[in-house]
């Protein structure tokens, strides 16, 4: 199954090797041609780079990504290594059509990989599923991505979730091919699962923090009666984005030896948001807890807000 299509794909992943070849030319040759032999007009490469500029330029679409390639200059085109015509050498730029054919009978999964962010080293590296907004068609159910982005803002990789499946079984294969060797894996309390927990610590050697609310009844319980009046660290934040200001006032406590059935589990946050709507002073306040393994001397309560910031 292709990393992102929902059919079996007969071209082969991206090896480690290719996704650390440096320029982005060289990545994408290492891709097969989707094409037949006969027909081929615009190198596969310059297609390729034509989309990716016109995205980076701005462009949402495929006729915005048309528009843009028409009214790049030559030497823009020649730049992109775009086919010359002519004995004059004019540059060609590929037809808003060819570009949308070539994109989309690439093998999406490969594409993906190669333009992609290396995680080793990161600090942080937030895993999230979201669906593809315009993939719905007729009976067709929308594609539904899992993704993983550095908290530097970096993506790293997306796959697609088969259907009849959810993002859980997708968590291990998303994160399979990296290298990452003390890198916090943050995610959203669909992820709070003991068997993800075990795949980052043991097999990654690397440190999750993972968000508990309501759907795991047992440990929010849990949580909810510990002796959060011994916590002596504190740390607040305060900021104002998407038309509200948020408070967030963050406990941690050291749950070594205090039974919590959890794998590798050292450290719960607490983390109350007190948020006010600006536009109509509308408050709210919501409780929520993260668990990590890292311990207290590896993450204050303060790098524990920035860890869940970053997610």
């Amino acid at each position: 199954m292709c990393r992102q299509s929902a059919t079996v794909c007969l071209v082969k992943s991206p090896t480690r090797q290719h996704r650390v070849i440096g320029p982005l030319a060289d990545r994408l040759r290492t891709l097969a041609d989707p094409r037949c032999r006969r027909g081929r007009r615009h190198p596969f490469v310059a297609v390729m780079l034509v989309a990716c500029s016109a995205v980076l330029a701005g462009a949402k679409s495929f006729a915005a990504i048309g528009q843009w390639a028409g009214q790049a200059p030559q030497d823009t085109l020649a730049r992109l290594g775009a086919r010359t015509t002519t004995a004059f050498a004019v540059r060609i730029a590929p037809s808003g059509a060819t570009i949308r054919r070539v994109v989309q009978h690439t093998c999406p999964g490969g594409l993906a990989d190669l333009l992609g962010a290396d995680p080793a080293g990161a600090d942080t590296l937030a895993v999230d599923g979201k669906s593809a907004r315009g993939s719905r068609h007729d009976t067709t159910a929308a594609a539904h991505l899992l993704a993983a982005m550095t908290g530097d803002g970096q993506t790293v990789t997306q796959l697609r979730v088969p259907d009849k499946t959810n993002e859980i079984t997708c968590f291990a294969a998303l994160l399979e091919p990296y290298d990452l060797t003390g890198v916090t894996v943050t995610a959203d309390a669909l992820h709070t699962q003991r068997a993800h927990a075990h795949f980052l610590v043991e097999q990654k050697q690397a440190h999750y923090a993972f968000t508990v609310k309501k759907n795991q009844p047992t440990l929010y319980a849990q949580f909810n009666t510990l002796p959060w009046h011994k916590a002596t660290a504190k740390f607040y934040d305060r900021s104002h984005g998407h038309g509200r200001l948020e408070t967030r006032v963050v406990q941690a406590l050291t749950i070594t030896g205090l039974g919590i059935d959890f794998p590798h589990a050292a450290q719960v946050a607490k983390i109350v948001r007190h948020r006010t709507c600006v536009k109509t002073g509308k408050r709210t306040r919501e409780t929520v807890y993260v668990l990590t393994d890292l311990t207290s001397r590896e993450a204050s309560p303060e790098r524990l807000a920035m860890i869940v910031r970053a997610q």
